[in-house]
């Protein structure tokens, strides 16, 4: 199973990920959140983050599309997540420039399928994270039962307050039939020390019990 580790701001944090093997490290240029990547790091910094095998993900929340392309080139990502209100045109303006992940903030009663229909032939995978009053992490996990049964039909990231903890509850998800989209978990807040430090100790037990699902 692949592994995003979202809300990253410092280098030696990130390359200490990539030795672990976790694929997806994600920086958040949104600045009303408590880890704005621009407040630790600076863009040059930002840009000459390279592992071995770990992309490097733009988080965005309605940002302009030309923000977006213009950052994509500044820090050299490889990935887009758009995680805010971004229309399917929207979308598929930045999608002709780069990978696009739209995230999808979930609650109980909704209709998931409907609320993608629209991205389906324009975003190049999905993210499920948790309804919350603003846009980002709430460190929260929503009802993954709400997933059960569906088919996706497009790969996606499976996000919203996954913790160390929660090993044995992916390894039973990973064999739902909707699984078979699974792309990638998503974790942040619950591996931290203090917002956009993470807790490596924790990660280090966890990884290698998520690569074997």
């Amino acid at each position: 199973m692949r592994i995003k580790v979202c809300g990253m701001t410092s280098t030696e944090q990130v390359l200490q990920l990539d030795e672990m093997g976790v694929e997806f490290a994600g920086f958040i240029f949104y600045p009303k959140s408590p880890r704005y990547v621009y407040k630790f790091m600076p863009k040059p910094e930002v840009k000459k983050v390279k592992g071995q095998g770990i992309n490097k993900v733009g988080v965005f929340v309605n940002a302009t599309v030309e923000e977006v392309l213009r950052t994509v080139d500044d820090c050299g990502l490889h990935l887009v997540q758009l995680h805010g209100d971004e229309t399917p045109k929207y979308c598929e303006k930045i999608a002709n420039y780069v990978g696009v992940v739209k995230a999808f903030r979930l609650r109980e009663e909704d209709n998931v399928l409907w609320k993608v229909k629209d991205y389906m032939d324009i975003a190049d995978m999905f993210l499920f994270d948790t309804e919350g009053a603003g846009y980002g992490g709430t460190g929260k996990q929503f009802d993954w039962n709400i997933l059960r049964g569906l088919a996706v039909g497009k790969p996606f990231f499976l996000s919203g307050g996954i913790g160390p903890d929660d090993a044995e509850k992916l390894a039973h998800f990973a064999k739902e039939p909707v699984a078979k989209d699974l792309f990638s978990i998503d974790v942040n807040s619950k591996f931290e020390i203090t917002p956009g430090i993470k807790d490596m100790e924790a990660l280090t037990r966890f990884i290698p019990l998520v690569k074997q699902l």
